[in-house]
């Protein structure tokens, strides 16, 4: 079972008043917290919620957190589509409640496996450039639906990748010129 505790929160715990329109996704999205999170939280039974209600927001990711993924995101999923993108961070969050990697998203894309950086835009330099509004977008979106999808670890380019390893996992869906696995 994947766990949905905040992930290196820095942040603490906020009230929100609830506004009609809204949604447990929406609101979890512009907090960048998982929606079960947010429904544990409040002790929600549903995603039913109404205008005036008064939500407990859970502590979330720090903003330094947030920028260094969706610069990951940008980096590796530039010209993929959206899916793609969400799912390039989902794959980072994963790896993050995953007992054989890091406990923190910086130390997770910053891993070092064999001598070799995890992540191809670390070792080039392309982790430093900054994200697009789509990347944020894909990484809120990412965070929201935490601890939810297929269970990827795992993402490659089949014509570009040189890891024999990655080609022998199970692949849980492909997305663009991205493979995913688990």
């Amino acid at each position: 079972m994947i766990s949905i505790l905040p992930i290196n929160h820095t942040e603490a715990a906020t009230n929100y008043t609830v506004k009609t329109g809204d949604s447990l996704y929406k609101i979890a999205q512009t907090y960048g917290v998982p929606v079960l999170q947010l429904q544990s939280r409040n002790q929600l039974n549903s995603s039913l919620i109404y205008p005036g209600q008064q939500l407990t927001i859970p502590e979330q990711i720090s903003q330094q957190e947030l920028d260094l993924l969706a610069r990951l995101v940008n980096a590796e999923a530039k010209g993929e589509p959206y899916e793609g993108k969400v799912a390039v961070a989902t794959v980072v969050l994963n790896r993050v409640d995953h007992p054989d990697f890091p406990n923190t998203i910086s130390e997770v894309i910053y891993a070092i496996d064999h001598g070799y950086y995890a992540f191809t835009p670390v070792a080039n330099g392309q982790i430093n450039l900054p994200a697009d509004l789509e990347s944020v977008k894909a990484v809120k979106e990412a965070l929201a639906f935490r601890g939810q999808g297929n269970g990827s670890i795992f993402f490659y380019n089949p014509k570009t990748s040189t890891s024999d390893y990655v080609a022998t996992r199970e692949v849980t869906i492909t997305i663009g010129n991205h493979v995913f696995a688990k």
